[in-house]
């Protein structure tokens, strides 16, 4: 059974500056110092500033946070504090090399703190800006669209594949509900839908704790568990902007980014999902073509995966079969595929690959035995930790977010495709690396998404 001390912390006890020493034998630390929760608190972030020694900050924003980025320099400017505005000049600026290299072009000497005001794509570059600067950062956020506010991490895109880099956690976090229930309504729609990822980033940690040995931690996992509810009992509410169900949405979305802080991986809050939707953001970038908010696309991609870990809970392993699989694995026509599938980025894909070495025959025979050996606590797993997938569907229909891959102009090709290529975007114990190991993956693609029609 796993614990639930974390879960039951109250927020300070969370933040504290010594950690929480956790049954994992791990020291549990956010870099996270100060959250404040509330309406009509925006005024609060010159008390955040004027707490970090903050006298000459540059503020940050988009066009579309822009107008709450001058409330902002208003309110430090009545405070004493002297801010610099920056504005990134795009609607939607991409959280990649032109946009950091830009702010950090900008850079000053006189600035002693970063105060970003919007939400996923300002937070990431803003957070990797604070790193290489050192200086204190502050994020008003504007949005319940995403779990990175709290997180140690940046969603990035660098020579165009999706990474996730190390990167500076905010000092402290402001997020003002009655703000957060004007968010653009798909902004909105984007948190459910990165939420709704937790039942799968969940199931795949702990069945990749079964088979690699990589760490996890149960209770780490019920605090996003925690999140988790705080979120889909909110979902209802989202649509009609109710300022407590936007404030309460952000809330389980920040104690999800600390989650991942004490991990000090995204594991806790994400797998397969975000792989369907880092696929298809990634292509739609190199086409040039429209897409969809992450978390939009992270809420479907995560109705098109629970169905995959169900149909993996019914399998009867093969060890013959399986070997035969990994036996007859062509790395060259394995190249051919994940250049077609990601272009000039597959190169550094094919690069990580002699480092993590996920097509060994020596390494998957290893995995294959743990598989075979303990198949029973996968599959317990599998049915212990997942919804059913009709009633998740109900829920981000509640909030109005779209629920299938039609409905982001996705084609049956696209949804395929990522489905087998997600095992190749990251060094991650996914489901689709478990359909590898076990000779089944083109078979489940078949079963699953074969049939799948534009509806």
């Amino acid at each position: 059974m796993e614990g639930k001390i974390l879960a039951s912390m109250p927020l300070e006890s969370l933040l504290r500056d010594e950690g929480v020493a956790c049954s994992c034998k791990r020291l549990h630390k956010s870099p996270v110092r100060q959250i404040e929760v509330g309406k009509n608190i925006l005024w609060k972030i010159a008390v955040m500033a004027k707490e970090r020694g903050m006298k000459n900050p540059v503020v940050t924003a988009d066009r579309n946070t822009q107008k709450t980025g001058e409330m902002v320099c208003e309110i430090l400017e009545e405070a004493g504090i002297q801010p610099v505005f920056f504005v990134m000049d795009s609607g939607r600026p991409e959280p990649d090399e032109f946009w950091v290299g830009t702010l950090a072009l900008q850079f000053d000497r006189q600035w002693d703190g970063i105060v970003a005001v919007g939400s996923g794509t300002i937070n990431d570059i803003c957070k990797i800006v604070a790193d290489m600067t050192g200086l204190p950062y502050l994020i008003a956020a504007t949005a319940p669209s995403m779990d990175g506010y709290a997180s140690n991490t940046s969603s990035m895109l660098r020579g165009g594949v999706k990474v996730s880099l190390p990167s500076k956690c905010p000092d402290g976090i402001l997020l003002d509900a009655a703000i957060l229930a004007r968010a653009p309504m798909e902004m909105i729609q984007a948190g459910i839908g990165d939420m709704a990822a937790k039942y799968v980033s969940i199931c795949e940690w702990k069945i990749a704790h079964i088979i690699t040995g990589e760490y996890y931690c149960g209770e780490i996992a019920e605090l996003v568990k925690k999140s988790l509810k705080t979120c889909m009992d909110s979902s209802a509410k989202l649509a009609a902007r109710d300022e407590d169900a936007a404030g309460d949405t952000a809330f389980g979305l920040v104690l999800s980014g600390i989650a991942m802080s004490y991990a000090g991986i995204s594991r806790p809050a994400s797998g397969t999902e975000h792989y369907f939707s880092h696929i298809w953001e990634m292509r739609a970038l190199q086409q040039k073509k429209p897409r969809s908010l992450h978390g939009i696309s992270v809420g479907v991609g995560t109705l098109l995966t629970i169905p995959v870990l169900k149909y993996i809970g019914q399998l009867e392993p093969d060890r013959e079969r399986a070997l035969r699989y990994a036996e007859d694995f062509d790395p060259e026509e394995w190249k051919v595929f994940v250049r077609q599938v990601f272009g000039t980025a597959a190169d550094t894909m094919i690069r990580r690959e002699d480092e993590e070495k996920k097509y060994d025959k020596t390494l998957h025979k290893e995995r294959l035995e743990i598989i075979l050996s303990r198949w029973d606590e996968i599959q317990k797993i599998i049915r212990e930790e997942l919804p059913d997938e009709e009633w998740l569907k109900e829920r981000l229909l509640l909030a109005g977010a779209p629920v299938s891959p039609a409905q982001l102009g996705l084609s049956a090709d696209d949804v395929r495709t990522a489905f087998l290529a997600t095992k190749d975007i990251r060094d991650k114990y996914i489901s689709t690396r478990l359909l590898w190991d076990l000779g089944m993956l083109e078979e489940a693609a078949d079963r699953l998404f074969g049939s799948w029609r534009e509806t």
